[in-house]
């Protein structure tokens, strides 16, 4: 704070006469931006007092000067509270100003010195809240101030203090002048008569050194002439270096010769040696490149060394000058010609290979099919990959060779692999439609309807293919979709003859899986192709179904731009999809026809088709099989999405007997064997998600429509239609315990208990309702606790006596046989209602019992039968039934 203070002092205050007396670090009440509050005074008469407030500039590290009053404009200052240390004091001004000081002792301090300036200048300040110790008269400010207004000195003059060695010259000064103190003139006089020999002392030393001036001039001549002698002597030798410097100069020249002579021999040397050792072929490899074997592995593997070592020399790096040697130029010309022929034989050979190993291979196509397998092609593969470092050289000196080579391989190995993957899926659509008889008469049916349509197709002169996944008859799709869902709805789902399909499937999948990637790591070694991550990663099943149509166009590049991105860069995923362009129609032509044989189909190969593009993924994720797969995936989706909307739909369709009584309703039976079923295709599977998102669409779908069959119904109770659907749901929830639908499971119990519970109240409707009238009759009349004279117990007594024991066991008999009526046998809810009904019922008896012991105590009466009378009667009906 004190450097705060001098700092205020000297650049606000000083430049205006101003004398900071006190100061305060203080903010506004519920503000925390602090400013300082200053008590300051003039340094010129007529002294005027000021609270002046400062603050930080916000542009830089210095204060100003924000505001000011006029300490005579000041009429109360209050501290708040003297009981206690406070930080808050108000000044009362023009308004008053509620500060916080940012310590107790800075508002005291500031308020004392207040108070002392309104003593000496003011004497009409009120003070309120101030300890008694803060405002003593006595102080060496105000006495200061008190000088300042009536004396002829200021007190606010500045004055220089001693040091510590000035205050001790001082003294032993007037220690040895005994009138130093009476006799100030005598002491001055003293002084001046000491500083006078001093004067006198100073100048005769200067006086005496005169002589010692001389002497010293004297010997820097001396010096001098030393100084001349020596340059002379310099010069002199200078002389003789120089013509010491010319005679070495010109034996270096001449040295310089000489070595330039020798580097460039060397060089020269170098020169020759580097043409010789890298231009020259040995007859070797000119022999291996003219006329190499290129069918055994030695004249394969001297093939390769002389095509390196052509390579090579035709990579050499030649200096400047050297393409107009003619020995070079000769060089260059043979090795020209060299790589042309040799690129030729290569080319030329290798499209034999192609088409021998072709031939080859298609002549065991039969055999490999039967076995549901496709032809492994890995012998062709391993004669091929003993060229991939000729094809790496092929690719490095003729890329136009090398492009059309490629070209040869990809569209005869498309034309083979057509060939192999369509048999291979005629094989197996005869086994999936041989896995039960419904298939087979089904296959036979769409077998039938696909090859008229294909005549017709042909007739209209039509040469493509009928792929049956988006031309197929949608009326037929839509019957067997029906036809099987309605089937799901019974208990007979063999899940045996299900896996046989799934079988089939994984084994169609595992068979293009490897297939697929035998072929990808080919051709990756054979044609030296990098697998870039072009392609975006999986996407979500949302952008699946928005971004269908787009997904093949996205990964798959058109026909006509094959051969100018192979021009431009040899792409792995544009060489598959050329390759491989007949996998995914024939793919999504099965799943068409498995569909159509069977909707429940779509479950298997969901799970089937999730884990297998999990596991091409985790190969990589922009290759040919992951692409392929997401796309066949999303066609999978969609079949299972069909499957799920045709089984709300036949819910909707459904309708019920008006002459027979309703029931479980058939679909809440298909509901529980679809989740059995997909259950066991489901659990700790990829297609989790899928199923759950299923199950949920279901369960909602069951729900409505339970509701508005019971609304509908009319020989069975509505009640009775949501209790038994609903506790037959809430059951199989139970036993499946699918966590997606814990919150439908708690819905339906709740259904369910408040169906019942309606239904029991509804059947059992009023029992004993003539006493029921008679205590409402009571109660219409103001009586609650005692029945006037107008009900006597006689008239209780004779109601009573309309309910023997027998009637009402009479009654409930009769109530047992119309309850019996309305519920269903399978499942067995007869009795938990007629114990609801007995609860029910016992709990009106006791509430008759309560009333008529409240009403009538001093008359004991009493009913025909007790609570054991009624829970026998229940019994015997219930054990009779």
């Amino acid at each position: 704070m004190t450097a705060i203070k001098d700092a205020l002092q000297r650049d606000i205050f000083t430049p205006n006469n101003e004398c900071l007396l006190s100061i305060v670090n203080v903010c506004k009440a519920g503000k925390k931006k602090s400013r300082f509050l200053c008590a300051t005074v003039t340094t010129e008469r007529p002294v005027l007092a000021k609270v002046v407030m400062v603050k930080k500039s916000d542009k830089g590290d210095f204060y100003k000067r924000h505001m000011a009053w006029e300490l005579q404009g000041l009429t109360t200052v209050d501290s708040i509270d003297s009981s206690k240390e406070t930080p808050d004091f108000n000044l009362h001004f023009d308004k008053v100003y509620r500060w916080v000081a940012s310590s107790t002792a800075e508002k005291d301090a500031f308020i004392s010195c207040i108070w002392k300036l309104s003593q000496s200048y003011l004497k009409k300040v009120e003070f309120l809240n101030v300890s008694s110790h803060l405002i003593e008269e006595e102080s060496i400010l105000s006495s200061n101030s008190q000088s300042v207004a009536g004396g002829d000195k200021d007190p606010l003059d500045d004055c220089q203090e001693l040091n510590a060695c000035e205050e001790k010259d001082i003294e032993s000064m007037m220690e040895m002048c005994e009138c130093a103190i009476s006799n100030a003139e005598a002491f001055a006089g003293n002084l001046t008569s000491e500083l006078q020999m001093l004067d006198g002392a100073i100048i005769e030393s200067i006086t005496a050194s005169d002589n010692q001036v001389n002497s010293l001039m004297q010997i820097l001549d001396e010096a001098l002439a030393k100084v001349d002698d020596i340059e002379g002597k310099l010069s002199s030798y200078d002389e003789m270096l120089q013509n010491i410097k010319d005679q070495m100069d010109q034996m270096s020249l001449s040295n310089r010769l000489v070595q330039t002579g020798n580097t460039n021999s060397s060089k020269l040397l170098e020169e020759i040696q580097f043409l010789v050792n890298y231009m020259d072929l040995s007859e070797e490899h000119v022999m291996a490149l003219r006329e190499g074997d290129l069918s055994s592995p030695k004249g394969i593997e001297a093939c390769i060394n002389a095509s390196e070592a052509l390579l090579q020399r035709m990579n050499i790096a030649l200096q400047p000058g050297h393409d107009k040697l003619t020995a070079v130029t000769q060089q260059q010309d043979l090795f020209s010609e060299l790589r042309d022929t040799f690129a030729q034989r290569l080319t030329n050979h290798l499209n034999n290979v192609f088409v021998h190993r072709g031939h080859c291979q298609s002549s065991t196509l039969s055999h490999h099919t039967i076995g549901l397998t496709l032809p492994k092609h890995s012998p062709l593969h391993r004669d091929l990959l003993r060229y991939a470092k000729l094809m790496e050289w092929l690719k490095n000196t003729h890329c136009e060779k090398y492009e059309g080579l490629s070209r040869t391989y990809v569209d005869y190995m498309t034309r083979l692999y057509e060939r192999e993957i369509k048999y291979f899926f005629e094989v197996a659509t005869v086994k999936m439609a041989s896995t039960t008889k419904e298939a087979r008469v089904k296959f036979a049916t769409l077998s039938k309807k696909r090859g008229a349509l294909k005549q017709e197709t042909e007739s209209h002169g039509s040469s493509e293919k009928l792929t049956g996944s988006t031309s197929s008859p949608n009326s037929l799709a839509v019957q067997d979709t029906s036809s099987r869902c309605s089937q799901s709805s019974s208990s007979e789902i063999e899940v045996a003859e299900h896996t046989k399909f799934d079988k089939i499937f994984e084994q169609i999948l595992s068979e293009l899986y490897a297939l697929c990637l035998a072929e990808q790591d080919f051709i990756c070694n054979f044609f030296k192709l990098p697998q870039r991550p072009a392609i975006s990663l999986p996407l979500t099943r949302s952008e699946m179904e928005e971004l269908d149509g787009v997904v093949q166009s996205r990964c798959i590049p058109p026909q006509g731009e094959y051969r100018h991105s192979l021009s431009s860069e040899m792409d792995m995923v544009c060489l598959m999809n050329k390759i491989f362009q007949s996998v995914e129609p024939e793919l999504n032509d099965f799943i068409a026809m498995a569909v159509k044989i069977d909707s429940f189909h779509s479950l298997y190969m969901l799970v089937t088709m999730n884990h297998h593009v999990w596991m091409a993924e985790n190969v990589n994720p922009a290759s040919y099989l992951s692409i392929t797969l997401r796309n066949v995936l999303v066609t999978v989706k969609r079949n299972f999405d069909k499957c799920i909307s045709g089984q709300i739909r036949q819910m909707e369709e459904v309708r019920i007997s008006k002459k027979s009584k309703v029931g479980i309703l058939p679909f809440v039976t298909g509901f529980e064997e679809f989740t059995k079923f997909s259950e066991t295709i489901f659990l700790n599977t990829e297609g989790q998600g899928d199923v759950d998102v299923a199950y949920i669409k279901l369960v909602k779908a069951v729900f409505m429509n339970v509701e508005k069959v019971a609304n509908e119904s009319q020989k069975t109770p509505r009640d009775v239609v949501m209790m038994e659907n609903f506790h037959h749901i809430f059951s199989t929830l139970s036993r499946l315990k699918i966590i997606s639908l814990e919150s439908e499971k708690r819905e339906a119990k709740c259904k369910y208990t408040d169906h019942l519970q309606s239904y029991v109240i509804n059947s059992l409707g009023q029992p004993l309702d003539k006493l029921n009238h008679f205590f409402e009759g009571a109660k219409a009349q103001g009586i609650h606790d005692e029945v006037s004279s107008q009900h006597t117990n006689q008239e209780l007594r004779k109601v009573i006596k309309k309910y023997p024991g027998k009637e009402v066991k009479k009654g409930l008999k009769n109530l047992h046989k119309k309850v019996g009526k309305h519920l269903c046998e399978e499942e067995g809810l007869l009795q938990v209602v007629w114990c609801s009904m007995e609860q029910e019922f016992i709990r009106k008896y006791k509430h008759f019992e309560d009333l008529i012991g409240r009403c009538y105590p001093e008359f004991e009466i009493t009913m025909d039968f007790t609570i054991q009378d009624i829970q026998e009667y229940f019994s015997c009906i219930a054990q009779s039934h």
